[in-house]
């Protein structure tokens, strides 16, 4: 059965007509770029290279930005362009930078391939709807010469050949329109992406510092729940104490008071308690012990002053419960970001593990805008997904919506998945 035009096809048809046209731009960057190389025997190329560079390196972040959200992986960035403290030394220290010659490589070909080929589903489109909503008009005034694809348009019944071939091509361009999306994030990817052993030393030097980060962090939370038992239940138990004390001093010759002080131990001990599960919550959410991840984010759902959807697969029954609490408290901070932050109403949250790793994306329809260098809450949340080599891959554009993609390397602790792990 032939699968219906959607909403989403008419924006990708819109989406492949910008990144074929953005083509030029990219192709202008390049050009700087070269220019400046050209130049560098006269000298002036060392003062040029550094903003053609940094103009390169923004459309390359585009670029990247799009193709991870396309592909739901993050491409990871390049790091920083090298600075120095002249334009020479920095021109020449951008001459030995490797991501620069990977986006001047992908800004020279990029034109030759990726543009043309993000153009074919909006010409087919084009083509197409000159067939249907052209030549029905206009076929008597062209004479015998005239042709559609391999139909000569020269009479009613080719007119009606020539106009149901072009509904076939406009349909062709609505379909695959998302494919060539696909394949295009793929192609830019191939181009921009680093090579492995570059990644696996970047892998290396974040893990380093994740690990460090880390233990402050451990270091930190111990000192925090110290802080809180000092200052809450410990409190309030030293206060039972002696409260209890002066009720079975009291007993004999002042049976109420010491009834009265009996009650105030109660609600004490009742205080003291829900101080203890505070703690734990923060800790440890017992739900996200009890029920599994799905349940518990299924909690904060309900919890959120968002209206929130949650669609999971089946996930493994037993994840490592230092993954699954990063996870929990890593959608928590997001949502509280979408509500505080971002003006959302809504948000929608799908959970999946791929047998590898968990994936998470969450969805908001905030006014977008979105940037981790602006704030802590996405730092901090990016810093715990780094504990386990997780990444974050983040696309908000102003006006929005915002989707955050989570992935966390991990595999279940038991083999087998059931789909009650989907509301467990």
């Amino acid at each position: 059965m032939a699968r219906r035009v959607t909403g989403a096809d008419w924006v990708a048809l819109g989406r492949c007509q910008t990144v074929g046209l953005s083509g030029f731009l990219v192709l202008g960057a390049g050009s700087l770029a070269g220019l400046a190389l050209l130049l560098l025997p006269l000298g002036l190329g060392f003062r040029l290279l550094p903003p053609a560079a940094a103009l390169l390196r923004r459309v390359g972040d585009r670029y990247r930005t799009h193709a991870a959200h396309r592909l739901g992986r993050p491409l990871g960035p390049p790091e920083p362009l090298p600075r120095a403290a002249s334009a020479h030394r920095t021109g020449a220290a951008i001459l030995g930078d490797a991501g620069f010659w990977r986006e001047l490589r992908w800004a020279w070909l990029e034109p030759l391939t990726g543009g043309p080929l993000a153009s074919v589903p909006s010409a087919l489109f084009a083509y197409g709807a000159f067939g249907a909503l052209v030549q029905p008009f206009v076929w008597r005034l062209l004479g015998d010469g005239n042709w559609y694809a391999f139909v000569p348009v020269t009479s009613t019944p080719t007119m009606l050949a020539a106009l149901l071939l072009g509904l076939a091509f406009m349909a062709a361009g609505l379909r695959l329109a998302a494919p060539v999306l696909a394949l295009h994030a793929r192609l830019g990817h191939r181009l921009l992406a680093a090579p492995l052993s570059t990644r696996l030393a970047r892998r290396v030097a974040r893990l380093t510092d994740s690990r460090a980060s880390a233990l402050d962090a451990h270091a930190a939370e111990l000192t925090r729940i110290e802080r809180d038992l000092h200052d809450g239940a410990q409190a309030r138990l030293v206060a039972l104490g002696l409260t209890l004390d002066r009720a079975t001093g009291l007993l004999d010759t002042a049976p109420d008071t010491a009834r009265a002080l009996l009650l105030d131990v109660r609600v004490t001990a009742e205080r003291a308690l829900q101080d203890l599960r505070d703690l734990v919550h923060g800790i440890h959410p017992p739900v996200l012990a009890d029920r599994g991840l799905t349940d518990a984010v299924r909690s904060l759902a309900l919890d959120s002053h968002l209206d929130v959807e949650v669609t999971a697969s089946p996930l493994p029954p037993r994840l490592p419960a230092p993954v699954a609490s990063a996870a929990y408290f890593a959608v928590s901070e997001l949502l509280t970001n979408a509500a505080k932050h971002a003006g959302a109403t809504r948000a929608d949250i799908v959970l999946a593990h791929d047998g590898t790793g968990l994936r998470i994306t969450v969805t908001d329809n905030g006014h977008g805008g979105a940037d981790p260098a602006a704030g802590t809450g996405l730092l901090g949340v990016r810093r715990r997904l780094d504990t386990f080599d997780g990444t974050l891959a983040l696309h908000s554009p102003p006006g929005g919506p915002t989707t955050a993609s989570l992935e966390i390397p991990c595999a279940s602790s038991s083999p087998k998945t059931s789909s009650s792990s989907a509301t467990g």
